[in-house]
C-alpha cells in the first residue's frame, strides 16, 4: 500500500496528509473513515499526534509536518506485522461417522462391569476376583505384570465411578473418535491410559493400586487439547496457552473430586494424551486421517491387547 504526502492546513501548524488507496476520492466514505480510525489508534499507541479531518470529500488523516516520516515508518511496520491477518482458518475436515459404534463399546465397558460383579465361572477358573487380578497395583506393574496396565482401565469401583466416566468421558471420546476415527482413536486412549497407569504406579507407593478407565478419559482430554493447540496455531498466536488451559480446568473440576480420586493417574493421562495428540496432529497435518483399513487394524489391535491383558490376567488365578 503506498503512502503519499501531501501539505494541509490545519490551524495554525504545517500537518501533512497520509494517503493511500483507501482515502482516494472514489473510496465509500465509510472506508476512508475506517482506515483513518484505525491507523489514528496505530499512531496513538505509538506516540505519534495525529488527527482525523472531515471533509465535504471524507475522512482525512494528519500528522504534524515534523512527525510525518516517522508516522510512515510506523505505518509500515503495522502493515508489514499484519500482512495476511487475520490468518485462513484450517480447512475443516468431514468428521467420522461412527457414534453408534463408540456407543457400542461404551455399553460393552459398561456391561462388562456387570460381569465382574457376578459370581461366574469360567472355564477351569472358579469366579475370579477381577479387582484383585486385574487392578492397577503399583508394586505388581514394577514386579512385571504389565497387563494391570491394560486391565485396570476396564474395571470401576462401583455404578457411581462408571457411570461418570460413562457421562462424561463418553462426551470426550465420541468427539475424538468423530475427529480421528474409531481406531486410531481406542488406539490412542489405550495408550494414553497405559504410560499414565504406568508412572503412576513409578511415583506411588508400592502399595497403591487403583480401578477405572478415568485415566484414559482425560487421555482423551489431553488429546483434544492437544489437536486443537496444533490445528488452530495459527489463530491463536499469542493466546495459544487457551485450549491447555480449557483442558487444564476440565482436569481441575473433575479430575480432582472425591476422596478415592487418583490426582496422578487423571494427570498423567492427561499429559500422555497430549503428547500423543500433538504427534498426532502433526502426522494428520501431513498425510491426512487414518483411511478404513488402517482405522479397523488399529481397532482390532487395541481389542486384541485388552483381549490378551486379560488373558494373562488369569492366567494368574
Amino acid at each position: 500500500m503506498e503512502h503519499e504526502a501531501e501539505h494541509t492546513s490545519a490551524g495554525n501548524d504545517d500537518w501533512r496528509e497520509i494517503r493511500c488507496d483507501a482515502f482516494e476520492s472514489g473510496a465509500p466514505d465509510g472506508t476512508r473513515q475506517r482506515y483513518a480510525r484505525q491507523w489514528a489508534l496505530v499512531l496513538d499507541a505509538r506516540s505519534v499526534p495525529c488527527l482525523i479531518e472531515a471533509r465535504d470529500d471524507g475522512s482525512h488523516l494528519l500528522v504534524p509536518a515534523e512527525h510525518y516520516e516517522r508516522a510512515l515508518h510506523e505505518l509500515d511496520c503495522y502493515l508489514r506485522e499484519n500482512t495476511d491477518w487475520p490468518p485462513v482458518p484450517p480447512q475443516a475436515r468431514p468428521l467420522f461417522e461412527n457414534t453408534l459404534a463408540t456407543f457400542s463399546i461404551l455399553i460393552l465397558l459398561a456391561t462388562f462391569h456387570n460381569l465382574t460383579r457376578l459370581d461366574l465361572s469360567l472355564p477351569g477358573i472358579l469366579a475370579p476376583d477381577w479387582v484383585f487380578l486385574g487392578n492397577a497395583q503399583a508394586a505388581k506393574i514394577l514386579d512385571g505384570q504389565w497387563w494391570r496396565l491394560v486391565t485396570a482401565l476396564t474395571l470401576h469401583a462401583d455404578w457411581a465411578h462408571l457411570s461418570s466416566n460413562l457421562a462424561i468421558g463418553g462426551i470426550f471420546v465420541i468427539f475424538l473418535c468423530r475427529e480421528l476415527g474409531s481406531g486410531l482413536s481406542w488406539s490412542l486412549l489405550l495408550s494414553a491410559g497405559v504410560l499414565g497407569n504406568l508412572v503412576n504406579a513409578c511415583v506411588q507407593s508400592p502399595a497403591h493400586s487403583s480401578v477405572g478407565a478415568s485415566t484414559a478419559v482425560f487421555g482423551a482430554v489431553g488429546i483434544l487439547a492437544a489437536l486443537s493447540l496444533v490445528r488452530h496455531r495459527h489463530q491463536l498466536q499469542r493466546r495459544w496457552p487457551l485450549p491447555v488451559a480449557a483442558a487444564l480446568a476440565l482436569l481441575a473440576i473433575l479430575g480432582t473430586e472425591g476422596k478415592n480420586t487418583d490426582l496422578g493417574a487423571h494427570l498423567f493421562g492427561f499429559v500422555y494424551g497430549g503428547f500423543l495428540g500433538l504427534i498426532t496432529e502433526y502426522l494428520v497435518g501431513r498425510r491426512g486421517n487414518p483411511g478404513t483399513v488402517l482405522n479397523v487394524l488399529l481397532a482390532l489391535m487395541s481389542a486384541a491387547i485388552v483381549v490378551g491383558a486379560w488373558w494373562m490376567a488369569l492366567l494368574q488365578h
